[in-house]
């Protein structure tokens, strides 16, 4: 249900971008004025028409997306599923190729000086 409802409303989003950029600019705004394709008072009204239809329809499929994720989520809230899950502890990174920082070190001796010696 929720797939069928989502692939309407992209659709729908679709449509509304293409019936808006068919329009014709009234107001000088980022179009450079008439001509086109469509022209003439009836086309701008049912184009008007067709835009308010796919808006309306627009925000019921949102609507009814929120009403469908609202149900799916049975009211248990973020912090609920945080609680009851356990925490992993985070894993030590490891760049690849590099041998371990242990390995490097020599081992610990009691004669050996705190700081190196100049020869």
């Amino acid at each position: 249900m929720e797939n069928v409802v989502l692939t309407i409303h992209l659709l729908l989003a679709l449509a509304l971008i293409g019936v808006v950029l068919l329009q014709r600019s009234e107001g000088g705004g980022l179009g450079m004025g008439g001509g086109g394709a469509v022209t003439g008072r009836a086309a701008a009204t049912a184009l008007g028409k067709l835009t308010w239809i796919f808006a309306v329809a627009f925000i019921a499929t949102s609507i009814t997306l929120t009403v469908l994720a609202a149900q799916k989520s049975a009211g248990v809230s973020v912090l609920d599923r945080l609680g009851n899950s356990p925490v992993p502890a985070p894993a030590e990174p490891a760049a690849p190729g590099l041998p371990d920082v242990d390995t490097l070190l020599p081992p610990p001796s009691s004669d050996a000086p705190l700081t190196p010696t100049a020869d």
